[in-house]
């Protein structure tokens, strides 16, 4: 085999190899930045959770405070 056969081979291996690696590395990437996310999602969605639980007792205390300064009374 020639040397120019040798180096092209070489060359050629390399390339492949190196195309596999960044393919694999992307792959890997990619999957940890889509993880990301679904923690900022669960995060957010924590958050929103908690915001609307404070509302809820926010709202249960000015009824609560209401319903002591002018009674309701339910007709049924």
């Amino acid at each position: 085999m020639s040397r120019v056969a040798k180096a092209t081979l070489a060359g050629s291996a390399i390339l492949c190899a190196a195309t596999i690696w960044g393919v694999h590395y992307l792959q890997k990437k990619e999957h940890e930045d889509m993880y990301k996310g679904v923690l900022r999602d669960d995060a957010r969605r924590a958050a929103k959770l908690q915001e609307r639980q404070e509302r809820l007792e926010e709202s249960l205390k000015k009824q609560e405070q209401y319903e002591r300064v002018q009674p309701v009374r339910q007709e049924g």
